[in-house]
């Protein structure tokens, strides 16, 4: 249970991104600048954390014996996760990317037999490939059901632009973001905590932001101040708070998949924290009585969920 409080209170954190990013493309902020500054502001604050505790040594030593898996699977976790949803954020409204963010519920899930659990038989430890979790799948589709009602009265006035651009990049994160983290966390095999693994994997992702920093400053230039502001809140918010709840929660699951498709179902709060977030912010249009139906099927499928995870051991 208390992995999944972790995961809400995370999903509430991981909210501001969507509304800020939004309020930076209304404000005339570039995409690129919003994904790059975020990243860039998140390595002083965990590299004091993690220095703070001790554990700096371990990490680079850790990262200097596995760069490859490093460099690689950070820039897909973090890389392919946050540029794409940046640039969704130039082309939908804040619901829109948080909404169709959720698609990472599934996502977690379908990804299942890409790993392997280690079992206890009579002829010793066993690899097997893990299963993708029916039951847990079936409950994240009531969560995306209740999110599609959520939306039903919006999408209505989507454009074609928007659909395309506000959606197609979203679904390149949401299955970027469960694999780059779920990889990450087999390779380092419960040899670093949780800190320790979000300063390497933002570190290790540097040179994806270093390029795209560059592309940045060919198209648009420098970004400006307000923009700068904003990313630091962002950084400090979503990149070092609500990782690293999040991180520390699917930790708690590891080698169960039930609890990490429980965990990862919790994220499905922040469409309700964009919500909100956008209503008292942007001034955003009221809910209708189909989003608060959808709202409420959230809620449902995240204590269903909870009882799913408590239920399984692991």
């Amino acid at each position: 249970m208390k992995a999944i409080l972790l995961g809400i209170l995370a999903s509430f954190f991981f909210a501001a991104t969507f509304v800020l990013n939004r309020t930076m493309e209304l404000s005339g902020g570039n995409w690129i600048w919003s994904a790059v500054l975020r990243y860039v502001f998140m390595v002083p604050p965990l590299l004091i954390l993690v220095m703070v505790r001790g554990n700096l040594k371990a990490l680079l030593l850790n990262m200097r014996q596995r760069l490859t898996i490093w460099l690689g699977w950070s820039t897909v976790g973090f890389g392919l996760f946050y540029a794409p949803l940046c640039f969704a954020a130039d082309y939908g409204p804040a619901w829109l990317v948080a909404s169709m963010w959720q698609i990472t519920i599934v996502a977690g899930s379908l990804l299942a037999p890409l790993f392997h659990t280690t079992i206890q038989t009579e002829t010793g430890v066993m690899k097997v490939r893990t299963a993708i979790p029916v039951k847990g799948l079936a409950i994240s589709l009531i969560i995306l059901l209740g999110i599609a009602l959520i939306q039903l009265q919006q999408a209505q006035v989507l454009t074609s632009k928007e659909i395309i651009f506000g959606i197609l990049p979203v679904l390149l994160a949401a299955f970027a973001y469960p694999l780059g983290n779920r990889k990450m966390m087999a390779a380092c095999q419960g040899q670093l905590d949780t800190y320790q693994r979000v300063l390497g994997m933002t570190l290790a992702s540097l040179p994806f932001w270093l390029i795209l920093s560059v592309v940045g400053v060919a198209e648009v230039g420098l970004p400006s101040g307000h923009q700068t502001m904003q990313s630091v809140i962002v950084a400090l918010s979503s990149g070092v708070i609500a990782t690293s709840l999040f991180f520390s929660a699917t930790d708690m699951t590891k080698g169960n998949v039930h609890k990490l498709a429980a965990v990862e179902a919790t994220q499905s709060g922040e469409v309700i924290f964009a919500l909100i977030g956008e209503l008292v912010i942007i001034h955003g249009p009221n809910p209708t009585i189909w989003s608060i139906v959808g709202m409420l099927l959230v809620v449902l499928g995240m204590i269903l969920h909870s009882f799913l995870g408590r239920g399984e051991t692991g």
